[in-house]
C-alpha cells in the first residue's frame, strides 16, 4: 500500500474526547494492552492502512487525529509537538489507560517522543519512527521544499491523498490552507532535542527507512544518545543499552511508505511484546 491508497473508511470505533481545549477524534480497534498510534503530518489514522489489523491482533490500538488533522478541528495555537504531547497525556488520563505503549510516525513520532519525555510515568514503551531530533539533519533540498509549505500550496495539492482525505473527513474542509500555513511555520522552526533523548526513561525503539528524510546516520546518532551502538553487544546481550532501547533501519522503504509497511508492524510488535 502507498499513500495513494488512503481512504476515509472507518477502521475501528470512532469517538471524540474533550482534551486541552481540543475535541480530539480517535478510533479504537482490537483488544489487549493499549497502544496509541500517532499519524504523520497532513494525515490521520488512515495512514496506517492495512497494518492496523496486524497491530490490533493482540493490542487495543487507539488512533487519535492530532490537532488540526483528520477529524480533529484546529484550535488557536501553533502546531507544536510539545503541546500535542500534552494532548496525548490528557487523552491517556481521559481514557483511564495505565501506561499504554506509544507508537508514532514522522510528526507523530515527534509527538510520541515528547510524550515519553514529559510524561514518562504514563508510557510503558515508545516507538519513534521517521522522526528527526535536529532540523539540520534534514538535507538542504528537503528543507527548501518544506519552506514552500503554506496556504498558497493548497491549490497544487488538490490531487494528493492528503488533500482528498482531508476534504472527506475534516470538520471544516476549508481549513486546509490554514493547516498548511501552520505546518510550514512549525517546520521552519529550528530544533534540537538531543538532550531530551539522552534523558529518556522509557524503553525506546528508533525506526527509520534506509532511504528516509534524514540519512540512516542520523538515526544511529539518536541510538547513540540512548547508549546504543557504542560497544559490542556481547554473547548474552550484556553490552546492549541499559534502558532496553533498540534501533531498526528498514530496507527498501522511504519516509513516505513506512507507515503502511508490514516491516514496520513486525519490528514494532517484536519490540513491544519482547
Amino acid at each position: 500500500m502507498t499513500t495513494t491508497d488512503w481512504t476515509a473508511e472507518t477502521k475501528g470505533v470512532g469517538q471524540y474526547a474533550e482534551v486541552n481545549g481540543l475535541s480530539m477524534y480517535f478510533e479504537t480497534l482490537g483488544s489487549g494492552r493499549p497502544l496509541i498510534l500517532l499519524h504523520g503530518g497532513l494525515g490521520s489514522g488512515e495512514m496506517f492502512g492495512p497494518v492496523l489489523p496486524v497491530l490490533a491482533e493482540h493490542h487495543q490500538v487507539i488512533t487519535p487525529d492530532l490537532q488540526g488533522h483528520g477529524r480533529t478541528a484546529d484550535i488557536d495555537r501553533p502546531i507544536d509537538i510539545r503541546l500535542m504531547a500534552d494532548d496525548i497525556a490528557a487523552l491517556i488520563d481521559h481514557l483511564g489507560l495505565e501506561q499504554p505503549d506509544i507508537v508514532g510516525y514522522s510528526l507523530g513520532g515527534g509527538v510520541a517522543l515528547q510524550t515519553a519525555v514529559k510524561y514518562p510515568a504514563k508510557v510503558r514503551r515508545l516507538v519513534s519512527m521517521s522522526a528527526n531530533i535536529r532540523r539540520d539533519a534534514i538535507p538542504p533540498e528537503m528543507l527548501a521544499q518544506q519552506e514552500q509549505v503554506n496556504a498558497a500550496a493548497a491549490e497544487f495539492m488538490k490531487d494528493t491523498p492528503m488533500y482528498r482525505l482531508y476534504q472527506q473527513v475534516a470538520p471544516r474542509p476549508e481549513d486546509f490552507p490554514r493547516l498548511l500555513d501552520k505546518m510550514g511555520e512549525s517546520m521552519a522552526q529550528d530544533f534540537d532535542f538531543s538532550e531530551e533523548v539522552r534523558g529518556l526513561q522509557v524503553p525506546t525503539l528508533i525506526v527509520a527507512a534506509d532511504a528516509d528524510m534524514a540519512p540512516p546516520s542520523h538515526y544511529v546518532e539518536i541510538f547513540k544518545l540512548l547508549d546504543g551502538g557504542l560497544r559490542d553487544g556481547g554473547w548474552m546481550g550484556e553490552g546492549r543499552p541499559k534502558g532496553g532501547h533498540a534501533l531498526a533501519i528498514l530496507p527498501g522503504l522511504t519516509h513516505y511508505n513506512m507507515a503502511s509497511s508490514p516491516l514496520f508492524a513486525a519490528v514494532t510488535l517484536d519490540f513491544l511484546d519482547a
